[in-house]
Order: C-alpha cells, then sequence, then structure tokens
C-alpha cells in the first residue's frame, strides 16, 4: 500500500494548536476534552490557507503553518459594525462579550457579537471573531484514509449550503439585521 497523503476526497484526522498574532493559544485539540479535526479534504471545511498547505502531508507529518487573514477568516470589515438601537433590543439585559443572533431580510441568520452598550444603542460586530488575524497553527497528521461516500456526500453537501448566497452587488451583508431573533450571554 502507498505512502496515505491529503489530497482532495480523502478523510484526515489531525490534532493541532491555534495560536494568534502574539503567540496566545486560541484553541487546541488536546484539552481537557479531545477534539481533533475531522473532515473530508477538497471541500472547504476548514480556512482556506490551512487546506491548502495539509494538501501533500501524511501520516504522521507535523507542521507549523501560519496563514494570513485574508486566506483565513478575511480582513477585518468596519462596514459590519452596527449600532442597534435600545428598543429593537425590547427589554434584554445585554453586555459586552454577549452574542446578537439577527435575521437579515432575506432570513439569514447573522451572529453579532457585542462590543459596547451605551444608553441610547448597542454595538454590534458581524466580523467572524478572528477576521483581520494572521493565525499559527501546529498540526500533526493522525489519520489519513480515502473517504466513503457517505463522508464524501456529506462533505458535498455541507459546501452546497454553505455556498447558497451568492454575493453580488445586492448582497446585504453590509445592510443593518432586519430583527433580533435571540441572545447568547456570555
Amino acid at each position: 500500500m502507498g505512502e496515505r497523503v491529503i489530497q482532495p476526497n480523502t478523510h484526515v484526522t489531525l490534532d493541532y494548536e491555534l495560536r494568534g498574532e502574539k503567540g496566545e493559544l486560541l484553541d487546541a485539540s488536546e484539552s481537557d476534552q479531545p477534539h481533533p479535526i475531522r473532515y473530508v479534504h477538497g471541500y472547504g471545511m476548514l480556512v482556506p490557507g490551512l487546506e491548502r498547505a495539509l494538501t501533500g502531508l501524511g501520516e504522521g507529518d507535523e507542521r507549523e503553518i501560519v496563514v494570513p487573514a485574508e486566506s483565513a477568516y478575511g480582513e477585518y470589515d468596519a462596514d459590519l459594525l452596527f449600532e442597534l438601537e435600545r428598543e429593537r433590543l425590547a427589554d434584554l439585559r445585554i453586555d459586552v462579550g454577549d452574542e446578537i443572533v439577527a435575521e437579515s431580510d432575506d432570513g439569514e441568520e447573522i451572529v453579532l457579537s457585542v462590543v459596547g452598550v451605551r444608553d441610547d444603542c448597542v454595538v454590534a460586530d458581524a466580523n467572524h471573531p478572528l477576521a483581520g488575524m494572521q493565525l499559527r497553527y501546529t498540526v500533526k497528521i493522525r489519520e489519513v484514509r480515502p473517504a466513503t461516500v457517505e463522508e464524501i456526500d456529506h462533505a458535498a453537501a455541507e459546501l452546497d449550503e454553505a455556498h447558497e448566497h451568492v454575493h453580488g452587488p445586492d448582497c446585504e451583508h453590509g445592510a443593518e439585521p432586519a430583527r433580533i431573533v435571540g441572545l447568547h450571554a456570555s
């Protein structure tokens, strides 16, 4: 049997550490409850820069992979900061660090992180928490094997679902959310 390397339609299991730009630990598979990454390669299940860098690695390989912001969660977009009027939030007690689940006019759910609370409004951010950050992954490939038909079908379905929203001139990601549908307190 030839060496198993990561390529499209392989199922990969890997351990990782994720660190931010200042070396701070953001996440790791070896924690109180270990959770290695398991995915089918080639279906956008990881940030693009990490997935590209893993291509060709084999079982047992260890690497440090630096992923710039534009190949991870994108650059920070100031147009995704919203000032939500207090009356839109009913009588909810909201603190910095909470997450607000909102809905756009087209029914898409948006998660907003509360970054400021004032008497008249709440300042919420729709950027991914890691947007604008260069990420540093340390990975160890535990297993590479051919993905099953079911795993490939599942990965393809998730990819299709992620791409349902087509970005174009009428894209409303920069538009203020139409309504608030929930709150997750920190």
